[in-house]
């Protein structure tokens, strides 16, 4: 079983039945199962605040067995996990929970953060030096909250999170993240495949502060990142980056192909209107009925050198312009004439939600009637309403 199907079987366990995570347990091993869930709950953790480094134990129980991971918390630093034996003395707490539990916490529904999963010893052993006993007490409690902190689905909004990662959708040059919480609150307890288009990152900067969001809000989510560099050194579980041109539409479509379907697709990628257009209209097939698929920057559709049209009028071949044709095709059953065979969009674009420089398009199936083709003026007045002639006429009147 490779790392990635066990990453992405375990997401799904979230929700199933018990048996099917012994059954994962027992084809993987517990000691490979724990490793998976221990990287997770330290990519979730709070930065440490204790000043006195603290060991602490992670016990998961599973079917008579015990694994135990030994954690090494002190501020400054990342959490850790400690390779090779420690002294038991040194271990000032012990949180024990069985797997099942530990692998609802972290991937199944949001739920208020507690701690009735665990069995806790806390300072298990008398400290050789009294004297220090305030400070350890102190940070055994802050220790103890920094690992509870990650073994919870619960999490920041998407506000706070951007911040901590480094994004820019927020508080910066943008302000997107409240229209991202806004639509992505249905997804957020699902295990979606999302797309990202652009890593970011610079010179000696490997990027990807927006992916490491997306999997921290999305927390039975797998993440894929495309750029045209290799940021492949960004690569964890549940975080992919790919290669690929965003302008090339058959590099798109080998993409998908192998990574999709996608519950959504986020173009942050280069901003250049033709590439906007290239890869909407080869990956718009590929994300899923019910899905999302979000434009970021689309203040480059009113800027020449980005492929824009400079003016108060954007032309047809700019993202803006893809934007107003999907509000036609969203509203194709009352063109007059009527159309013939719909395209993929005018049959699968069934909302249009834009804002300063973001949009979000809803694929499902546009299936809603319109007037009968047949209603004329004479159908009208049998349902005693009066005719736009009629209207217009007594608006004159007036």
């Amino acid at each position: 079983m490779t790392q990635a199907s066990l990453v992405e079987r375990l997401t799904l366990c979230g929700t199933a039945p018990d048996s099917e995570i012994s059954a994962l347990a027992k084809e993987a091993g517990l000691a490979r199962l724990v490793a998976v869930l221990v990287d997770e709950v330290l990519f979730r953790c709070d930065a440490p605040v204790n000043t006195t480094p603290v060991h602490v134990a992670l016990e998961v129980l599973h079917g008579g067995e015990e694994h135990r991971t030994v954690l090494w918390m002190a501020a400054g630093e990342p959490v850790r996990v400690v390779d090779g034996d420690v002294d038991p003395p040194t271990i000032r707490r012990h949180l024990r929970i069985s797997l099942t539990d530990l692998v609802r916490r972290l991937y199944g529904p949001l739920r208020p953060q507690h701690s009735g999963d665990f069995t806790d010893v806390f300072l298990p052993n008398r400290p050789a030096d009294l004297s220090e006993l305030r400070g350890i007490l102190e940070a055994t409690h802050q220790a103890g909250g920094t690992l509870l902190s990650g073994c919870t689905a619960e999490g920041p909004g998407l506000g706070p999170l951007s911040v901590k990662y480094g994004s820019d959708k927020w508080a910066s040059f943008h302000w997107y993240t409240q229209h991202y919480e806004k639509h992505f609150a249905a997804y957020r307890d699902r295990p979606v495949r999302v797309l990202e288009i652009g890593i970011g990152g610079y010179e000696g900067d490997l990027g990807g502060p927006s992916l490491k969001m997306w999997k921290r809000y999305f927390h039975r989510g797998l993440v894929y990142g495309l750029d045209l560099f290799d940021k492949s050194a960004l690569n964890q579980d549940r975080l992919t980056a790919l290669t690929g041109d965003q302008g090339n539409a058959e590099t798109l479509r080998e993409v998908a192909e192998k990574y999709g379907p996608f519950d959504i697709i986020i173009d942050d990628g280069s901003h250049e209107n033709e590439h906007v257009r290239v890869s909407f209209d080869a990956l718009f097939p590929y994300v899923r009925p019910g899905g999302l698929y979000v434009i970021e920057d689309l203040q480059t559709a009113y800027w020449p050198r980005f492929g824009g049209t400079s003016g108060p009028v954007t032309g047809p071949d700019t993202s803006v312009g893809l934007l107003k044709r999907l509000q036609d095709d969203l509203h194709y059953r009352e063109f007059d004439p009527k159309p013939g065979e719909p395209t993929l969009t005018q049959s699968e674009v069934i909302g249009v939600h834009t804002y300063h420089n973001i949009a979000f398009i809803e694929k499902g199936v546009n299936g809603e009637t319109s007037i009968p083709a047949w209603m004329d003026d004479e159908a009208w007045k049998a349902l005693g309403a009066i005719t736009p002639e009629e209207g217009r006429a007594k608006g004159d009147a007036r």
